[in-house]
């Protein structure tokens, strides 16, 4: 079902869009979780934090490759808002030949840095190859991932934002059989685990792909059409980079506060590991509105309603706070009971380590909504060069954290990382935007 989002009431259009991108992410998360799950129970606590130490490398190197794919889409919705329907071709056409090329060169320089990496963040002994041999099998699902997201990208571009939600479903249960063949029936480890994870996103990408191509009217694709064309393909990365980068900074950020974490030994790896996962579920309702909300605002711009995407705006920030006082007060009542799903040995200092983290971002949640909020707002206008500014704020945030605080509060500092780079990363979003929306007050003054 296509979701018209340049006409109705926008707050209603794009809670309709969110809800499913909301059940989309939290399938998606449970790629990890299901692995961290069934890797936690049915290997060792030694396994799950190999699994969780990987988390920033993974988000370094394939976040940035996704972050290329979700700058494609913005020319997507843009060009069908504006209801040039042969450009937008052009645009999806490219968008898929460019995220399959990267994907594959990204195979290649992935293997060549991901155990440096693990030396560099001072991964303990007992875990190291746990670590190397999980990721590098996951990199082998890279090319596919990106095709994923560019499908997924390209139909909620178009206003559908629901059908990828089914494919999910079916990937993430034969993830979740796969898992447990792998790991519990055959013995394979963390290994078995990648294994599953990368055979599912194959299966969600193959079946997203059919969809978008053999079900969208407006779309005309050939082989001949799939040239990759370098105009587009530098138009398409001046978008998609400054996204990517902003994946780049945060997840170097995140690389170096990893270093911290470890020195506190593999029970605060584990206990950052969980209460993460728990953390990432509660991110999904605020992040889906977001996500809505740049697609909404992408199709709007592009139809030169200006008015419409003020009107959005201002409606996704106060219903977001609401949603994250209420995220706050999940993350603090039910997070260390869901802490417990991942870790069966009763080590209580992996207990209490994930509970201070949780009742920490619990109490700053708000500044993770703001920037959800402006940074996709401003990524679906097409200035995607704030993303790359915040990015900046996020790493200067977990760098201080690492180096200056943890050194004298201990694990304290690691648990207030997340909340001093939001804040940040929200100052300049919360100034950019401002400064685009007096634009669009004049535009709107002068009948533009």
């Amino acid at each position: 079902m296509k979701n018209d989002l340049l006409t109705g009431r926008p707050i209603k259009s794009i809670i309709y869009f969110a809800i499913p991108i909301a059940l989309s992410s939290v399938l998606q998360f449970s790629y990890n979780f299901v692995d961290n799950i069934i890797v936690g129970r049915f290997v060792s606590t030694e396994a799950l934090a190999a699994v969780g130490n990987v988390g920033s490398i993974n988000s370094f190197i394939v976040g940035t490759a996704l972050g290329l794919t979700s700058g494609f889409a913005i020319p997507v919705a843009q060009r069908f808002g504006a209801q040039d329907y042969k450009k937008m071709n052009d645009y999806i056409a490219n968008s898929i030949s460019l995220s399959f090329v990267i994907g594959v060169a990204i195979i290649i320089i992935a293997h060549l840095v991901s155990t440096p990496i693990l030396h560099l963040i001072r991964t303990p002994d007992n875990i190291i190859e746990l670590s190397s041999a999980y990721i590098n099998i996951l990199y082998f699902g890279v090319p596919v991932q990106m095709l994923f997201n560019n499908f997924v990208g390209i139909a909620r571009a178009l206003g559908d934002s629901k059908r990828p939600l089914y494919f999910l479903i079916v990937s993430v249960f034969f993830n979740l059989v796969l898992d447990i063949l792998f790991v519990k029936t055959f013995g394979m480890g963390v290994e078995g685990a990648a294994v599953a994870t990368v055979l599912a996103n194959s299966i969600a990408c193959a079946f997203t792909a059919w969809y978008v191509v053999k079900n969208f009217s407006i779309i005309n694709l050939n082989f001949k059409s799939l040239k990759l064309k370098w105009k587009i393909s530098l138009e398409q990365l001046k978008l998609g980079i400054p996204v990517s980068l902003q994946f780049t900074i945060t997840s170097v950020g995140s690389m170096i506060l990893q270093t911290a974490i470890n020195s506190f030994g593999s029970s605060a790896i584990a206990a950052i590991t969980a209460a993460g996962r728990v953390e990432q579920i509660m991110n999904v309702p605020m992040s889906s509105l977001g996500v809505a909300n740049a697609t909404f605002v992408s199709q709007n711009y592009g139809a030169k309603d200006y008015k419409r995407i003020i009107d959005s705006v201002n409606k996704i920030f106060v219903l977001d706070i609401i949603v994250s006082v209420f995220c706050s007060a999940v993350l603090v009542l039910a997070g260390p009971h869901a802490v417990k799903l991942f870790i069966t040995d009763g080590d209580p200092q992996i207990f209490s380590y994930a509970n201070q983290y949780l009742y920490t971002i619990g109490g700053c949640y708000v500044f993770v909504s703001l920037l959800f909020v402006f940074r996709n707002t401003l990524q679906g206008l097409g200035f995607t060069y704030a993303n790359a500014v915040a990015g900046a704020g996020e790493l200067m945030g977990r760098v201080f954290v690492a180096y200056v605080l943890t050194a004298r509060f201990g694990f304290a500092a690691i648990c207030f990382a997340g909340p001093f780079a939001w804040l940040l990363a929200d100052i300049p979003l919360i100034i950019i935007y401002s400064v685009k929306r007096k634009q669009f007050k004049r535009l709107i003054s002068s009948g533009a």
